[in-house]
């Protein structure tokens, strides 16, 4: 039996999910990091990512035959010649990239996606002015990193990773503005998301028990690991992710940009993943309502009325998709005294929310919504899932699989799933 192992490596540790050639799951394990600081510490990861693979039973490790892995969107780090990190791994949200956004503005093209202080190329100019930069060789991303460990090739990402530096994936190239710069030559080599590298060095073989002919290929981020482990892969089909914030997600064929709304597109061999995030979501439900409300209550609306209650759910101003207007006030008034009509109206009012977020991506040019799969914690909520479909007219079902890991190990299975 071949075996096909992904690894996503998220802020709270790692999880691994292995399948066969049937896309069937046949182990499922997870690592936890100890402590908070452990998510920026390149020792931890290595640690983790040596113990997830140890973890799997060894009859089903010794089948492996790819391995795939995803990391955080812009966690980054900086190497010496030996592929040691010479400074504390910069993670994806940290801003202090900040300081050279003027400096960027004057390199790179208006309303790039690299002009923002979280980006990768904002970290690498932040490192530039650093003293300890002149001991950097490769400049990598997370999960270029945790691959190398594994491959032992230094210098090799992705284009899903390397699209937040700068890389052209339009025309696969690194633009010009960018190769000019003094430390182009830590850029590294960038190759679609799914690509073998080679297989696993010798020592790896032996310390983990994989077999000598395993491969390990580029990886991808955390978010478009878990859109493809959605189901999703047709022009038109999209992901709404109903967690904490909302988030779509939408394939097109088409490729779609508005700095205005935070839209940016990432290349899917072919076809384009381009969406965008909203500040509303389930976290103003779970600032009103309990968990257990939010069931009880849910199962006592009529999905197939419309409230008529019209909200903006917020918990502080401001949004950015699909309305841009950073002074944008929470609207959470009139609110009945009968609870369930309440939360009727904040998941009704939810549903215009993505249906004008959809809206909004295809009067950019993106493809015809034709269906939604939906991942999250409000993916559970069949009431709410009703009152969606009514809005977006289109079949809206749960994911086949919300895990980021499976996305990574269908990427390890098919060798390039969209090329």
């Amino acid at each position: 039996m071949n075996i096909y192992l992904g690894i996503d490596f998220g802020t709270s540790g790692a999880r691994a999910i292995a399948i066969d050639a049937e896309k069937t799951i046949v182990a499922r394990v997870q690592y936890s990091f100890t402590n908070s600081g452990a998510v920026k510490d390149a020792v931890a990861w290595q640690k983790a990512l040596f113990s997830i693979i140890e973890q799997i039973p060894q009859q089903i490790r010794q089948q492996i035959k790819a391995i795939a892995i995803d990391g955080t969107s812009a966690t980054v780090l900086l190497c010496d010649a030996r592929g040691n990190p010479i400074d504390t791994p910069i993670l994806y949200n940290d801003g202090r990239g900040v300081t050279v956004l003027e400096t960027i503005k004057e390199i790179a093209p208006p309303h790039h996606v690299v002009l923002s202080a979280t980006s990768s190329l904002a970290k690498l100019c932040w490192w530039s002015q650093q003293p300890l930069f002149s001991q950097a060789v490769y400049f990598l991303h997370q999960a270029d990193w945790l691959a190398y460990l594994l491959h032992g090739k230094l210098g090799i990402s992705d284009y899903h990773n390397a699209l937040k530096l700068g890389y052209d994936v339009e025309k696969l190239v690194y633009p010009n503005w960018l190769q000019n710069l003094p430390f182009a030559h830590l850029l590294p080599q960038v190759l679609p998301p799914g690509t073998p590298i080679g297989r696993v060095t010798k020592e790896i073989s032996n310390h983990l028990s994989l077999p000598l002919d395993c491969l390990v290929c580029t990886g991808t981020t955390d978010s478009i690991a878990a859109f493809l482990a959605s189901g999703a892969s047709e022009p038109g089909e999209a992901v709404t992710s109903l967690g904490s914030t909302l988030v779509l997600k939408l394939l097109s064929q088409t490729k779609v940009e508005d700095a205005k709304y935070g839209i940016y597109s990432h290349r899917l061999g072919n076809l384009w993943l381009t969406g965008g995030a909203s500040n509303t979501g389930g976290a103003v439900l779970k600032h009103f309502f309990s968990e257990a409300e939010l069931v009880s209550l849910s199962q006592q609306i009529d999905p197939n009325k419309e409230s008529f209650l019209n909200y903006y759910p917020l918990l502080q101003k401001g949004d950015r998709f699909p309305i841009n207007d950073p002074n944008l006030l929470p609207k959470l008034e009139p609110r009945p005294a009968n609870r369930v009509e309440f939360l009727h109206g904040l998941l009704e009012s939810l549903a215009r929310i993505e249906n004008l977020g959809y809206q909004r991506l295809q009067q950019l040019g993106a493809s015809q919504l034709t269906k939604v799969y939906t991942a999250g914690g409000g993916a559970k909520n069949s009431a709410w899932r009703i009152m969606r479909q009514r809005h977006l007219q289109v079949p809206v079902i749960a994911s086949l699989n919300t895990e980021a890991a499976y996305g990574t190990a269908l990427l390890a299975l098919t060798f390039n799933l969209f090329n």
